[in-house]
């Protein structure tokens, strides 16, 4: 090859290359959430910060739970979906990083060929390069919005892991609250059965009336109503967890172990700042909104001018053994300049597009830490409160239990009239039923204020 370049081309690299290397586009700036954050939460009280751990499931003491979330983590159809979505973002950031380097391809020929009597050979190979000066930076911005997507998608995954685990733990308490009701029913079922052999006997002795039997009669058939519903809500929730949890529903069984052999454990946040940094969900969107002001850039540089650097070398000739002489070689470089000088305003509707899309994921960002904040509030609340009253519905349960065996002994002496019986039967039927839901209501509080703080995820 010559050593020197030809004059003109010389001069054009002169003009552009110094421009190529200086020139840089300033990326724009992510605005300010603009939400006020507090210093402290108003529901937190005065208990040192107690962020979950990863693992914050355990704490409720079953090996049953356990084994479900180690199920779901590994194969909650969700989360793999999750999983592949970061594998899509991490190709398409290897996609948007290519175009900062230079492409190169090589190829080669051989051919024959007659005509006139005469047979012809011919050979070659050829090596070209091309290059798209990054001046205005959109390149390098195409690239950090693909990174901050990819940030953003990993981000998404472990929201997305967090709200599978407490959905799981949600049905599995909820579950066992079936079961426990089931059994509290039976229970409701095999008093009003015994009270009603009482009024039978009392009925053929001539103390009872008619009217005293249908009475109990209709209640033991009201408790023996509320038993098929029962059993559905249970097949449907081992039928939920198998979804869950990625298994078919035949192949899953739950023991459960009752709710009373469970554990609450405890969390309590720090500052409502550090929260922002503790949930995904937040930092997801946050990521979102920093690819849409990349995308921004890329936008606007496509309204200016394009350099394009090409160069190709290649040999070609009628004898392989020639090939490399230097009379048989051949080469070219090219530098040219693109500006569009009119496209019916569709890279400037571009641009607009693209502020208007981050205007939106700025009202998305700020809407998320306003959810997360809330998220917690409500969680501190719900926690506080079903404690308080799974305490009190268990006083109001252990009294109605209480009434009802002096109202039987009672009714077998002959010294109260069936309406009392009838009452007191009602308040223990409730009474036992809605210490259940308490219960329920209290497990799941905590773990809505797990979720709540980021489930533990760093």
């Amino acid at each position: 090859m010559p050593r020197h370049v030809p004059a003109p081309l010389a001069r054009a690299l002169f003009l552009v290359v110094p421009l190529a290397l200086a020139a840089c586009a300033t990326a724009s700036n992510a605005p300010a959430p603009g939400v006020p954050i507090a210093e402290r939460f108003r529901h937190a009280g005065q208990t040192p910060p107690q962020w979950p751990d990863p693992l914050w499931w355990q704490g409720f003491g079953s090996r049953e739970l356990d084994r479900l979330m180690t199920a779901a983590t590994n194969g909650n159809l969700d989360l793999a979906a999750a999983q592949a979505r970061i594998r899509q973002a991490d190709a398409s950031l290897r996609i948007a990083g290519a175009s900062l380097l230079p492409e190169i391809s090589a190829g080669g020929s051989g051919g024959r060929s007659a005509g006139n009597g005469r047979t012809r050979n011919s050979y070659g190979a050829s090596l070209s390069a091309s290059y798209e000066v990054d001046l205005w930076g959109g390149n390098a911005a195409s690239r950090r919005a693909a990174e901050r997507t990819l940030e953003a998608y990993r981000f998404d995954a472990a929201a997305t892991g967090i709200s599978a685990l407490a959905s799981l733990a949600n049905t599995y308490f909820a579950l066992l609250a079936d079961r426990e009701q089931l059994r509290v029913q039976t229970e409701n079922l095999e008093a009003a059965r015994r009270i009603l052999t009482v009024i039978r006997q009392q009925v053929a002795a001539g103390t009872a009336t008619g009217l005293d039997l249908a009475q109990q009669e209709t209640v033991v058939a009201q408790q023996e109503a509320a038993l098929p519903a029962l059993r559905q809500a249970i097949d449907q929730g081992v039928t939920a967890i198998a979804l869950l949890i990625g298994q078919p529903p035949q192949a899953v069984s739950v023991a459960g172990d009752g709710l009373a052999g469970l554990s609450i454990p405890t969390a309590s946040p720090g500052q409502p700042a550090e929260l922002l940094a503790r949930r995904p969900d937040v930092r997801a969107a946050e990521a979102n909104l920093a690819a849409a002001q990349a995308d921004i850039d890329v936008a606007r540089t496509a309204l200016l001018p394009s350099l394009t650097l090409s160069a190709e070398a290649g040999i070609s000739g009628a004898v392989l053994g020639t090939l490399l002489r230097p009379e048989q070689q051949v080469w070219s470089l090219l530098a040219s300049v693109t500006q569009s000088v009119f496209d019916g305003g569709r890279r400037r509707g571009q641009v607009q597009l693209s502020e208007a899309q981050a205007e939106e994921l700025l009202v998305s960002y700020r809407a998320a830490i306003l959810t997360a904040l809330g998220d917690v509030e409500d969680a501190l609340v719900a926690l506080r409160e079903t404690t308080q009253q799974e305490r009190l519905r268990g006083e109001a349960a252990s009294r109605a239990a209480r009434a009802a065996e002096i109202a039987e002994a009672q009714l077998r002496l002959g010294t109260i009239n069936l309406i009392t019986l009838l009452n007191t039967q009602q308040t223990l039927f409730s009474a036992r039923n809605a210490l259940v839901e308490a219960r329920l209501a209290r497990l799941q509080a905590a773990t809505g204020l797990f979720r709540a703080l980021g489930g533990g995820w760093r």
